[in-house]
């Protein structure tokens, strides 16, 4: 069974990281890892930097573009996971655009996470049909969960028919905005969280977009069974460095 899938099964709200591997500095991808699982963190989403990134905020998009001038490459994080994952037990992610997977060649790059012992991948520009019909064979060949990211304007008829092919958890995004730019939830959102939930998908929902504190935790766990926070994080990193990790992570987890 995959890392994903153990983690899952555990009987309490997860609390997954995202940041942008190279950020704040090349080669500080060991040290946030390992930091991180060190904190209780469930699992850590590793942003594989892209120039032109669609559902991205500001702050996202700007540890990647320093990501890539720090000289971050497809390649370089492969050769950082593979001195990392000995270290570490935490389910790993990757979360990129599909674009630099094509460049790499498909196959290759799914070969490269599972030797380097990747565990999931969150693609937002791969069409989930794209992916069942051309893609999804080649990642069940390597044990790669593929992750589908949902939003409130997602169709019933579509979110059953992501459901039906996952195998993981699948990505609710909390609004169809980019990330970082929420700050708290109003009903319309709620009210969102609520019907997915009442779906009673055979997947589990980790909500994305708009977490950043125990408080913003709490309310998008009342109905998912986690939560993710990127740019929060990105921002700690920023001001902060990669030396007082647990002290953004232990208040939330409280």
């Amino acid at each position: 069974m995959n890392r994903i899938q153990e983690k899952l099964k555990e009987d309490r709200k997860l609390l997954s990281i995202y940041f942008s591997a190279g950020f704040p500095n090349l080669d500080d991808t060991e040290q946030i890892i390992v930091d991180l699982e060190k904190s209780g963190v469930d699992f850590i989403e590793i942003g594989l930097p892209f120039s032109d990134p669609l559902a991205d905020g500001p702050t996202i998009q700007e540890s990647s573009t320093k990501a890539l001038r720090n000289g971050m490459t497809t390649q370089k994080l492969f050769d950082q996971l593979k001195v990392i994952r000995p270290k570490v037990e935490i389910p790993l992610i990757i979360m990129g655009y599909f674009n630099p997977m094509l460049q790499y060649g498909v196959e290759e790059f799914c070969k490269k996470c599972a030797e380097t012992g990747i565990d999931g991948l969150i693609i937002p520009d791969l069409p989930v049909d794209v992916y069942h019909e051309e893609y999804q064979e080649l990642f069940e060949k390597y044990g790669l969960i593929n992750i589908f990211l949902i939003t409130p304007q997602t169709s019933e008829e579509r979110i059953r028919f992501i459901d039906s092919i996952s195998s993981g958890f699948i990505y609710m995004v909390s609004s169809a905005s980019v990330t970082g730019s929420t700050s708290g939830f109003g009903s319309e959102t709620t009210d969102y969280f609520r019907r997915i939930h009442e779906m009673d998908l055979k997947n589990p929902q980790i909500v994305g977009f708009g977490i950043k504190d125990q408080e913003t935790f709490k309310a998008a766990t009342q109905f998912a069974k986690g939560a993710i926070i990127g740019s929060a994080f990105i921002k700690h990193l920023d001001s902060e460095g990669t030396s007082k990790i647990s002290n953004f992570i232990e208040p939330i987890k409280l």
